[in-house]
Protein backbone atom coordinates (compact mmCIF):
# COMPACT_ATOMS: atom_id res chain seq x y z
CA UNK A 1 0.00 0.00 0.00
CA UNK A 2 2.91 2.32 0.69
CA UNK A 3 3.57 2.89 -2.99
CA UNK A 4 0.28 4.80 -3.20
CA UNK A 5 1.21 7.51 -0.70
CA UNK A 6 4.13 9.40 0.77
CA UNK A 7 4.97 8.65 4.37
CA UNK A 8 3.59 11.56 6.38
CA UNK A 9 6.45 12.94 8.47
CA UNK A 10 4.97 16.40 8.96
CA UNK A 11 4.75 17.87 12.42
CA UNK A 12 1.59 17.31 14.42
CA UNK A 13 -0.28 20.25 15.88
CA UNK A 14 0.95 21.07 19.36
CA UNK A 15 -1.53 23.13 21.32
CA UNK A 16 1.05 24.20 23.85
CA UNK A 17 3.28 25.53 21.06
CA UNK A 18 0.69 28.18 20.25
CA UNK A 19 1.06 27.59 16.55
CA UNK A 20 4.79 28.38 16.55
CA UNK A 21 7.44 26.22 14.98
CA UNK A 22 8.51 23.34 17.25
CA UNK A 23 12.17 23.08 18.19
CA UNK A 24 12.31 19.59 16.72
CA UNK A 25 10.02 17.01 15.17
CA UNK A 26 9.10 15.71 11.78
CA UNK A 27 9.29 17.88 8.71
CA UNK A 28 12.22 19.97 7.53
CA UNK A 29 13.37 23.01 5.64
CA UNK A 30 11.03 25.10 3.55
CA UNK A 31 8.02 22.87 4.20
CA UNK A 32 8.28 23.33 7.94
CA UNK A 33 8.82 27.07 7.49
CA UNK A 34 5.59 27.26 5.49
CA UNK A 35 3.63 25.13 7.92
CA UNK A 36 4.41 27.34 10.91
CA UNK A 37 4.20 30.67 9.10
CA UNK A 38 1.67 33.17 10.58
CA UNK A 39 -1.63 32.40 8.87
CA UNK A 40 -2.25 35.80 7.22
CA UNK A 41 1.15 35.54 5.54
CA UNK A 42 0.59 31.90 4.60
CA UNK A 43 -2.88 32.69 3.20
CA UNK A 44 -1.31 35.28 0.93
CA UNK A 45 1.19 32.69 -0.28
CA UNK A 46 -1.67 30.28 -0.99
CA UNK A 47 -3.54 32.95 -2.94
CA UNK A 48 -0.54 34.00 -5.02
CA UNK A 49 0.24 30.40 -5.95
CA UNK A 50 -3.41 29.69 -6.78
CA UNK A 51 -3.69 32.73 -9.05
CA UNK A 52 -0.50 31.75 -10.87
CA UNK A 53 -1.90 28.26 -11.41
CA UNK A 54 -5.20 29.75 -12.57
CA UNK A 55 -3.41 31.73 -15.28
CA UNK A 56 -1.61 28.60 -16.46
CA UNK A 57 -4.82 26.59 -16.48
CA UNK A 58 -6.77 29.24 -18.41
CA UNK A 59 -3.98 29.45 -20.97
CA UNK A 60 -3.73 25.70 -21.49
CA UNK A 61 -7.43 24.76 -21.39
CA UNK A 62 -8.98 27.83 -23.03
CA UNK A 63 -6.60 30.16 -24.81
CA UNK A 64 -4.30 27.57 -26.38
CA UNK A 65 -7.29 25.72 -27.83
CA UNK A 66 -8.48 28.83 -29.63
CA UNK A 67 -11.38 28.96 -27.18
CA UNK A 68 -12.78 25.76 -28.65
CA UNK A 69 -14.38 23.20 -26.36
CA UNK A 70 -13.71 19.50 -26.85
CA UNK A 71 -14.65 18.40 -23.33
CA UNK A 72 -17.34 20.45 -21.62
CA UNK A 73 -17.52 18.45 -18.40
CA UNK A 74 -16.58 19.65 -14.93
CA UNK A 75 -14.52 16.55 -14.16
CA UNK A 76 -11.81 16.74 -16.82
CA UNK A 77 -13.09 19.43 -19.15
CA UNK A 78 -13.11 23.18 -19.46
CA UNK A 79 -16.18 23.63 -17.24
CA UNK A 80 -13.76 22.85 -14.42
CA UNK A 81 -11.77 25.91 -15.47
CA UNK A 82 -14.97 27.95 -15.32
CA UNK A 83 -15.71 26.77 -11.77
CA UNK A 84 -12.13 27.59 -10.74
CA UNK A 85 -12.59 31.09 -12.14
CA UNK A 86 -15.82 31.48 -10.19
CA UNK A 87 -14.00 30.43 -7.01
CA UNK A 88 -11.26 32.95 -7.79
CA UNK A 89 -13.92 35.65 -8.20
CA UNK A 90 -15.42 34.71 -4.83
CA UNK A 91 -12.02 35.03 -3.15
CA UNK A 92 -10.65 38.11 -4.92
CA UNK A 93 -13.83 39.92 -6.18
CA UNK A 94 -12.10 40.23 -9.55
CA UNK A 95 -14.93 40.74 -12.04
CA UNK A 96 -12.67 39.69 -14.93
CA UNK A 97 -12.68 36.17 -13.51
CA UNK A 98 -16.49 36.24 -13.36
CA UNK A 99 -16.81 37.43 -16.96
CA UNK A 100 -14.33 34.82 -18.22
CA UNK A 101 -16.17 32.15 -16.25
CA UNK A 102 -19.39 33.16 -17.97
CA UNK A 103 -17.75 33.17 -21.41
CA UNK A 104 -16.41 29.64 -20.90
CA UNK A 105 -19.78 28.40 -19.67
CA UNK A 106 -21.40 29.84 -22.83
CA UNK A 107 -18.89 27.96 -24.96
CA UNK A 108 -19.57 24.76 -23.00
CA UNK A 109 -23.30 25.26 -23.51
CA UNK A 110 -22.86 25.65 -27.27
CA UNK A 111 -20.60 22.61 -27.43
CA UNK A 112 -23.01 20.47 -25.43
CA UNK A 113 -26.12 21.26 -27.46
CA UNK A 114 -26.50 18.72 -30.23
CA UNK A 115 -23.48 16.73 -29.06
CA UNK A 116 -23.95 12.97 -29.13
CA UNK A 117 -22.74 13.08 -25.53
CA UNK A 118 -25.96 14.80 -24.51
CA UNK A 119 -27.82 11.63 -25.44
CA UNK A 120 -26.09 9.82 -22.58
CA UNK A 121 -27.92 9.43 -19.28
CA UNK A 122 -25.11 11.30 -17.53
CA UNK A 123 -25.95 14.57 -19.26
CA UNK A 124 -28.20 15.59 -16.36
CA UNK A 125 -25.47 15.58 -13.68
CA UNK A 126 -23.41 18.44 -12.30
CA UNK A 127 -19.99 16.80 -12.68
CA UNK A 128 -20.39 15.22 -16.10
CA UNK A 129 -23.39 16.78 -17.78
CA UNK A 130 -25.32 19.74 -19.02
CA UNK A 131 -26.85 20.26 -15.58
CA UNK A 132 -23.48 21.55 -14.40
CA UNK A 133 -23.27 23.94 -17.33
CA UNK A 134 -26.72 25.40 -16.70
CA UNK A 135 -26.33 25.56 -12.92
CA UNK A 136 -22.95 27.30 -12.99
CA UNK A 137 -24.08 29.51 -15.88
CA UNK A 138 -27.13 30.65 -13.92
CA UNK A 139 -25.10 31.45 -10.81
CA UNK A 140 -22.46 33.35 -12.77
CA UNK A 141 -25.22 35.28 -14.57
CA UNK A 142 -26.78 36.24 -11.25
CA UNK A 143 -23.48 37.60 -9.95
CA UNK A 144 -23.02 39.51 -13.21
CA UNK A 145 -26.59 40.91 -12.91
CA UNK A 146 -27.48 39.47 -16.33
CA UNK A 147 -31.16 38.66 -15.88
CA UNK A 148 -31.69 37.43 -19.44
CA UNK A 149 -28.84 34.95 -19.23
CA UNK A 150 -30.01 33.83 -15.79
CA UNK A 151 -33.49 33.12 -17.16
CA UNK A 152 -31.99 31.27 -20.13
CA UNK A 153 -29.93 28.87 -18.02
CA UNK A 154 -32.74 28.27 -15.56
CA UNK A 155 -35.12 27.49 -18.41
CA UNK A 156 -32.57 25.08 -19.90
CA UNK A 157 -32.17 23.39 -16.55
CA UNK A 158 -35.90 23.11 -15.91
CA UNK A 159 -36.43 21.56 -19.35
CA UNK A 160 -34.13 18.63 -18.57
CA UNK A 161 -35.72 15.22 -18.31
CA UNK A 162 -34.19 12.39 -16.35
CA UNK A 163 -33.95 9.18 -18.40
CA UNK A 164 -35.72 6.18 -16.91
CA UNK A 165 -32.55 4.08 -16.95
CA UNK A 166 -30.39 6.61 -15.12
CA UNK A 167 -28.47 5.25 -12.09
CA UNK A 168 -28.64 6.91 -8.67
CA UNK A 169 -25.02 7.84 -7.98
CA UNK A 170 -23.44 11.28 -7.81
CA UNK A 171 -21.20 11.60 -10.84
CA UNK A 172 -23.44 10.07 -13.49
CA UNK A 173 -26.89 9.67 -11.97
CA UNK A 174 -29.86 11.11 -10.10
CA UNK A 175 -27.62 12.13 -7.22
CA UNK A 176 -25.69 14.43 -9.54
CA UNK A 177 -28.88 16.03 -10.77
CA UNK A 178 -30.15 16.60 -7.24
CA UNK A 179 -26.81 18.16 -6.28
CA UNK A 180 -27.20 20.62 -9.14
CA UNK A 181 -30.69 21.46 -7.83
CA UNK A 182 -29.26 22.15 -4.38
CA UNK A 183 -26.48 24.27 -5.88
CA UNK A 184 -29.06 26.45 -7.62
CA UNK A 185 -31.20 26.75 -4.52
CA UNK A 186 -28.21 27.83 -2.47
CA UNK A 187 -26.85 30.41 -4.89
CA UNK A 188 -29.97 31.68 -6.66
CA UNK A 189 -32.49 31.37 -3.86
CA UNK A 190 -34.50 28.84 -1.89
CA UNK A 191 -37.22 27.29 -4.03
CA UNK A 192 -35.52 28.01 -7.36
CA UNK A 193 -35.97 24.30 -7.95
CA UNK A 194 -39.13 23.48 -5.96
CA UNK A 195 -39.07 20.72 -3.36
CA UNK A 196 -42.12 19.19 -5.05
CA UNK A 197 -39.89 18.50 -8.04
CA UNK A 198 -36.95 17.07 -6.11
CA UNK A 199 -39.23 15.04 -3.82
CA UNK A 200 -40.25 12.75 -6.67
CA UNK A 201 -36.63 12.02 -7.46
CA UNK A 202 -35.80 11.42 -3.79
CA UNK A 203 -38.74 9.03 -3.58
CA UNK A 204 -37.42 7.08 -6.56
CA UNK A 205 -33.89 6.93 -5.13
CA UNK A 206 -35.10 5.69 -1.75
CA UNK A 207 -37.35 3.12 -3.40
CA UNK A 208 -34.50 1.84 -5.59
CA UNK A 209 -32.19 1.62 -2.58
CA UNK A 210 -34.72 -0.36 -0.57
CA UNK A 211 -35.54 -2.70 -3.42
CA UNK A 212 -31.90 -3.44 -4.20
CA UNK A 213 -31.12 -3.95 -0.51
CA UNK A 214 -34.01 -6.41 -0.44
CA UNK A 215 -34.26 -6.41 3.32
CA UNK A 216 -30.52 -6.77 3.83
CA UNK A 217 -28.49 -5.41 6.70
CA UNK A 218 -27.93 -2.13 4.86
CA UNK A 219 -31.27 -0.27 4.51
CA UNK A 220 -30.29 1.30 1.18
CA UNK A 221 -28.03 -0.28 -1.40
CA UNK A 222 -27.27 0.64 -5.00
CA UNK A 223 -25.42 -0.82 -7.94
CA UNK A 224 -23.36 0.93 -10.57
CA UNK A 225 -21.36 -0.80 -13.28
CA UNK A 226 -22.04 -4.17 -11.72
CA UNK A 227 -20.72 -3.28 -8.27
CA UNK A 228 -22.24 -2.13 -4.98
CA UNK A 229 -20.03 0.90 -4.49
CA UNK A 230 -19.51 2.63 -1.14
CA UNK A 231 -17.60 5.72 -2.23
CA UNK A 232 -18.53 9.29 -3.00
CA UNK A 233 -18.27 9.31 -6.77
CA UNK A 234 -20.42 6.29 -7.58
CA UNK A 235 -21.74 4.82 -4.34
CA UNK A 236 -23.36 5.07 -0.94
CA UNK A 237 -21.38 7.99 0.49
CA UNK A 238 -22.21 10.27 -2.44
CA UNK A 239 -25.86 9.26 -2.52
CA UNK A 240 -26.24 9.79 1.24
CA UNK A 241 -24.50 13.17 0.89
CA UNK A 242 -27.11 14.29 -1.62
CA UNK A 243 -30.06 12.83 0.26
CA UNK A 244 -29.05 14.71 3.40
CA UNK A 245 -29.60 17.96 1.47
CA UNK A 246 -33.19 16.97 0.72
CA UNK A 247 -36.41 17.10 2.73
CA UNK A 248 -36.77 13.54 4.02
CA UNK A 249 -39.63 11.75 5.72
CA UNK A 250 -38.93 10.18 9.13
CA UNK A 251 -38.60 6.66 7.71
CA UNK A 252 -36.26 7.96 5.00
CA UNK A 253 -34.11 9.67 7.63
CA UNK A 254 -33.79 6.37 9.45
CA UNK A 255 -32.77 4.62 6.24
CA UNK A 256 -30.03 7.18 5.57
CA UNK A 257 -28.76 6.96 9.16
CA UNK A 258 -28.94 3.17 9.06
CA UNK A 259 -26.94 3.08 5.83
CA UNK A 260 -24.22 5.27 7.31
CA UNK A 261 -24.12 3.12 10.45
CA UNK A 262 -23.84 -0.01 8.31
CA UNK A 263 -20.79 1.46 6.60
CA UNK A 264 -19.22 2.44 9.93
CA UNK A 265 -19.85 -1.00 11.44
CA UNK A 266 -18.37 -2.79 8.43
CA UNK A 267 -15.33 -0.61 7.73
CA UNK A 268 -11.87 -2.17 7.64
CA UNK A 269 -10.05 -2.76 10.93
CA UNK A 270 -7.68 0.02 9.80
CA UNK A 271 -10.59 2.49 9.87
CA UNK A 272 -10.65 2.81 6.09
CA UNK A 273 -13.81 2.13 4.07
CA UNK A 274 -14.52 -0.41 1.34
CA UNK A 275 -14.55 0.76 -2.25
CA UNK A 276 -17.37 -1.68 -3.00
CA UNK A 277 -19.30 -4.43 -1.25
CA UNK A 278 -17.16 -7.55 -0.86
CA UNK A 279 -13.93 -5.90 -2.04
CA UNK A 280 -11.40 -6.60 0.71
CA UNK A 281 -8.60 -4.50 -0.82
CA UNK A 282 -7.82 -1.89 1.84
CA UNK A 283 -5.82 0.35 -0.48
CA UNK A 284 -7.99 3.30 -1.57
CA UNK A 285 -7.75 6.47 0.48
CA UNK A 286 -9.41 8.75 -2.07
CA UNK A 287 -12.41 11.04 -2.20
CA UNK A 288 -13.92 8.75 -4.83
CA UNK A 289 -13.25 5.50 -2.91
CA UNK A 290 -12.38 5.15 0.76
CA UNK A 291 -12.20 7.17 3.96
CA UNK A 292 -11.82 10.72 2.58
CA UNK A 293 -15.19 10.93 0.84
CA UNK A 294 -16.92 9.04 3.64
CA UNK A 295 -15.38 11.41 6.21
CA UNK A 296 -16.86 14.45 4.45
CA UNK A 297 -20.24 12.71 4.28
CA UNK A 298 -20.04 11.90 7.99
CA UNK A 299 -19.31 15.56 8.73
CA UNK A 300 -22.52 16.41 6.93
CA UNK A 301 -24.31 13.72 8.95
CA UNK A 302 -23.19 15.42 12.16
CA UNK A 303 -24.54 18.72 10.86
CA UNK A 304 -27.88 17.16 9.92
CA UNK A 305 -28.42 14.42 12.54
CA UNK A 306 -26.20 15.30 15.48
CA UNK A 307 -23.03 14.13 17.19
CA UNK A 308 -23.68 10.38 16.94
CA UNK A 309 -21.55 10.43 13.76
CA UNK A 310 -18.79 12.71 15.05
CA UNK A 311 -16.34 10.08 16.28
CA UNK A 312 -16.62 8.12 13.04
CA UNK A 313 -15.86 11.30 11.07
CA UNK A 314 -12.81 11.99 13.23
CA UNK A 315 -11.65 8.37 12.91
CA UNK A 316 -11.90 8.57 9.11
CA UNK A 317 -9.87 11.76 9.23
CA UNK A 318 -7.14 9.90 11.12
CA UNK A 319 -6.89 7.42 8.24
CA UNK A 320 -6.47 10.31 5.82
CA UNK A 321 -3.74 11.92 7.93
CA UNK A 322 -1.79 8.65 8.08
CA UNK A 323 -2.34 7.37 4.54
CA UNK A 324 -3.76 10.24 2.54
CA UNK A 325 -0.64 12.07 1.36
CA UNK A 326 -1.15 10.46 -2.02
CA UNK A 327 1.22 10.37 -4.96
CA UNK A 328 -1.41 12.19 -7.00
CA UNK A 329 -2.31 15.85 -7.04
CA UNK A 330 -6.05 16.02 -7.83
CA UNK A 331 -9.20 16.28 -5.76
CA UNK A 332 -10.81 13.02 -6.92
CA UNK A 333 -7.94 10.78 -5.91
CA UNK A 334 -5.12 12.99 -4.74
CA UNK A 335 -3.67 15.16 -1.99
CA UNK A 336 -5.81 18.17 -2.91
CA UNK A 337 -9.05 16.30 -2.34
CA UNK A 338 -7.85 14.68 0.87
CA UNK A 339 -7.03 18.08 2.39
CA UNK A 340 -10.75 18.87 2.30
CA UNK A 341 -11.37 16.20 4.95
CA UNK A 342 -9.54 18.36 7.47
CA UNK A 343 -11.20 21.54 6.24
CA UNK A 344 -14.60 19.90 6.75
CA UNK A 345 -13.66 18.73 10.24
CA UNK A 346 -12.31 22.19 11.06
CA UNK A 347 -15.52 23.86 9.88
CA UNK A 348 -17.53 21.41 11.97
CA UNK A 349 -15.55 21.53 15.21
CA UNK A 350 -13.45 24.68 15.09
CA UNK A 351 -10.50 22.63 16.39
CA UNK A 352 -7.16 24.06 15.30
CA UNK A 353 -5.59 20.62 14.88
CA UNK A 354 -7.75 20.03 11.81
CA UNK A 355 -6.79 23.37 10.29
CA UNK A 356 -3.15 22.45 10.96
CA UNK A 357 -3.61 19.19 9.07
CA UNK A 358 -5.27 20.94 6.13
CA UNK A 359 -2.39 23.43 6.11
CA UNK A 360 0.09 20.55 6.17
CA UNK A 361 -1.36 18.92 3.05
CA UNK A 362 -1.70 22.27 1.26
CA UNK A 363 1.85 23.30 2.23
CA UNK A 364 3.15 19.95 1.00
CA UNK A 365 1.64 20.71 -2.40
CA UNK A 366 2.83 24.31 -2.39
CA UNK A 367 6.38 23.37 -1.42
CA UNK A 368 6.91 20.10 -3.26
CA UNK A 369 4.04 19.44 -5.66
CA UNK A 370 5.56 20.96 -8.80
CA UNK A 371 8.95 19.33 -8.21
CA UNK A 372 7.44 15.91 -7.50
CA UNK A 373 5.30 16.06 -10.63
CA UNK A 374 8.30 17.15 -12.72
CA UNK A 375 10.33 14.25 -11.34
CA UNK A 376 7.53 11.79 -12.05
CA UNK A 377 7.09 10.99 -8.36
CA UNK A 378 3.59 12.46 -8.22
CA UNK A 379 0.93 11.91 -10.88
CA UNK A 380 -0.31 15.21 -12.29
CA UNK A 381 -3.48 13.76 -13.83
CA UNK A 382 -4.26 12.38 -17.27
CA UNK A 383 -5.68 15.84 -17.99
CA UNK A 384 -3.05 17.86 -16.18
CA UNK A 385 -5.04 21.09 -15.84
CA UNK A 386 -8.38 19.50 -15.01
CA UNK A 387 -10.34 20.24 -11.86
CA UNK A 388 -10.79 16.71 -10.58
CA UNK A 389 -7.60 14.99 -11.72
CA UNK A 390 -5.01 17.70 -12.15
CA UNK A 391 -3.66 21.01 -10.93
CA UNK A 392 -7.07 22.66 -11.27
CA UNK A 393 -8.02 20.92 -8.04
CA UNK A 394 -4.81 22.08 -6.39
CA UNK A 395 -5.53 25.68 -7.40
CA UNK A 396 -9.08 25.38 -6.07
CA UNK A 397 -7.80 24.04 -2.74
CA UNK A 398 -5.24 26.82 -2.37
CA UNK A 399 -7.97 29.40 -2.97
CA UNK A 400 -10.11 27.71 -0.33
CA UNK A 401 -7.19 27.87 2.10
CA UNK A 402 -7.41 31.68 2.03
CA UNK A 403 -10.67 31.48 4.04
CA UNK A 404 -10.57 27.92 5.43
CA UNK A 405 -13.73 28.18 7.52
CA UNK A 406 -15.66 28.77 4.27
CA UNK A 407 -14.04 25.96 2.29
CA UNK A 408 -16.22 23.40 0.52
CA UNK A 409 -15.22 20.40 -1.60
CA UNK A 410 -16.24 21.47 -5.13
CA UNK A 411 -19.33 19.73 -6.52
CA UNK A 412 -19.78 17.80 -3.26
CA UNK A 413 -20.25 20.16 -0.31
CA UNK A 414 -22.65 23.08 -0.40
Amino acid sequence: MGDRFFHNEMAEYLKEAGGTRPSDGAGDGSLLELLFMPYPELAERFKEAALDLKKQIVKETWESSGKCVSDFTLYKGVLGTALLLFKSYQVTSNKEDLYLCSAIVKACDSASLGSKYTLCVSRVTFVYGQAGICALGAVAAKHASDEDLLKYYLAQFQDMKLPKDIPNELCLGRGGYLWACSFLNKHIGHGTIPSLHTAEIVKKMIMDGRQFSNGGRCPLMYEWNGKKHWGSAHGLAGIMQVLMEMELKPDEVEDVKGTLNYMIENRFPSGNYLSSEGNEADCYVHWCHGAPGVAITLVRAVEVFGEEFLQAAVDAGEVVWNRGLLKRVGICHGVSGNAYVFLSLYRLTGHEEFLHRAKAFACFLLDRGEKLMFEGKMHGGDQHCSLFEGIGGMAYLLLDMVNPSEARFPAYEL
